[in-house]
């Protein structure tokens, strides 16, 4: 438990909606029940919000983004700096958080929480680091001016699985750059996802209105919010499914937006046979079960050539056998808890069909509750459902390549294409290996599992569209002007 769980200045009150700068109450009859994912406590009870209260989120947001595209770069990162220095305060109740919340292990947990500090610093930079450009014209007198502006509103819709990090990716780069933002966090991390970030942006300073935090079910609010005319941009982050479905909306409608999405992944782990075989093993597992593999950039495939595959599979079974399984708050875990019930049958499912199709399962153990401990299988072919479909979760196959060109092969036999890795001691080889992979990010020697906020973020195919962090970020969260002036008489030919 931390400090500031017997601090009375801890955050309370996660029970209402934050909505034009106060909190509010929800008017819907829905109820969120917000539990602990490890021991089914209940965290707190969420009356949700109805479409009218998105509305007047929205509305807020308009009219106090007009006034906070004028200030200046300066007031606009002394915001974002003193966001960092309020997470720096209460890191450990936002730790704590993030584990009774999410599920998060305390390893993964300290991850996240570096993750959102970093991108918050990152985007302090922006509004200094935002440029427009002169250009020449071929017109006599003229000259052309492009500049960036601010895009207005931003809807925001983030996930359970690392929700302060993957919300504040998207919220802080938005309001750096003059927008406002209306957010809707994932039913299972209200607080995390959303409800602290609006407390810490309130203690900050962060004018009202700019950011608004709505809490409610799919069914009333989840196509409203990206329906609504205010938002230029809808920034998503989720399921491939649900992503395509707010592409649809966001540029079917009435009102077509621009969208952000970062999807689904389908990460390959790729081993080759001059590999450092512990490393790799390690880097496995750290990259397969960190956060149970609730990752969107988690391993999900491992490719390992013929020459060393039961050396690896041999190691690498001995080195998962020695992870801690169980309580997340524990120092020494490594695996924690399933999101919810509904994750936990779907992993149930996948088990089942591996091996219905003939993959060998060398590692498993009891489901108690959410926690489902690591499950290896063998002999897994790039034709199984384990080695076509996202896991998310603690379940991994290991396929075996024949040679360097069909570990490729079988890394690019898929439709999605995120994040990637693979290993060997010839960098060269290594980089051509990389080049060759049809993936947003690849990483030699390393995880797949990498965000830094100066790098861009983001994937191909059916892995999404647009890159999050550093320069990128500038391009998705500002809108292009052009602006000309004829500074002499224009003959026109009539």
């Amino acid at each position: 438990m931390s400090t500031n769980d017997n601090n009375s200045n801890a955050y309370s009150d996660f029970h209402l909606q934050f909505i034009g700068g106060e909190w509010q109450k929800g008017k819907d009859d829905s109820i969120n029940t917000n539990t602990n994912p490890y021991n089914g406590d209940m965290l707190g009870e969420i009356q949700q919000a109805t479409k009218d209260q998105l509305n007047e989120a929205y509305d807020a947001a308009s009219q106090a983004q007009a006034e906070w595209a004028k200030t200046t770069p300066a007031e606009r990162a002394a915001i974002m700096y003193k966001v960092v220095s309020i997470l720096d305060q209460r890191q450990d109740e936002i730790v704590d958080w993030l584990i009774k919340e999410s599920g998060s292990t305390r390893i993964k947990a300290m991850v996240e929480f570096s993750s959102a500090r970093a991108i918050t610093l990152e985007a302090a930079s922006f509004p200094n680091r935002v440029h427009g450009e002169i250009r020449p014209s071929n017109t006599p007198g003229k000259e052309n001016f492009i500049y960036r502006e601010p895009i207005g509103v931003v809807a925001v819709i983030s996930p359970w699985n690392f929700p302060l990090h993957l919300t504040q990716r998207s919220i802080a780069p938005a309001l750096a750059l003059g927008n406002a933002v209306v957010l809707k966090p994932a039913s299972d991390t209200p607080v995390t996802g959303g409800l602290l970030l609006a407390k810490v942006f309130e203690e900050a300073g962060l004018p009202k209105g700019l950011l608004n935090v709505v809490v409610g079910s799919g069914s009333e609010i989840g196509d409203a919010i990206v329906e609504h005319k205010a938002p230029s941009l809808v920034s998503f982050t989720g399921s491939t499914s649900v992503g395509k479905h707010i592409g649809e909306l966001a540029n079917g409608g009435e009102y077509i937006k621009q969208v952000a999405l970062e999807l689904g992944g389908n990460s390959p782990f790729v081993v080759l046979k001059d590999a450092d075989i512990e490393q790799a093993v390690k880097a496995a597992a750290f990259g397969k079960f960190l956060h149970q593999g609730q990752i969107c950039i988690a391993i999900n495939r491992v490719i390992v050539e013929d020459e060393i595959y039961d050396d690896f599979v041999e190691r690498f079974l001995a080195h998962v056998k020695t992870l801690n399984v169980g309580d997340p708050n524990k120092q020494d875990t490594a695996v924690g808890p399933i999101i919810n019930e509904k994750q936990v049958k779907s992993l149930k499912e996948k088990i089942a069909k591996a091996q219905e199709e003939g993959a060998k399962m060398i590692l498993s153990g009891e489901i108690k509750g959410q926690v489902v401990p690591p499950h290896i299988f063998t002999e897994v072919t790039r034709e199984m459902d384990l080695s076509c479909n996202e896991v998310f979760g603690p379940l991994v196959g290991i396929i075996r390549a024949k040679d360097e060109d069909d570990a490729l092969s079988i890394a690019n036999d898929s439709m999605y294409g995120l994040s990637s890795a693979v290993f060997t001691a010839d960098m060269q080889k290594g980089l051509r290996f990389a080049r060759g992979i049809r993936a947003g990010m690849t990483h030699i020697n390393d995880i797949s599992v990498n965000d830094e906020s100066n790098t861009p973020f983001g994937g191909e195919k059916n892995s999404g569209i647009g890159r999050f962090n550093g320069e990128w970020v500038l391009e998705e969260f500002t809108r292009t002007h052009w602006i000309s002036m004829q500074n002499e008489p224009r003959q026109y030919p009539f």
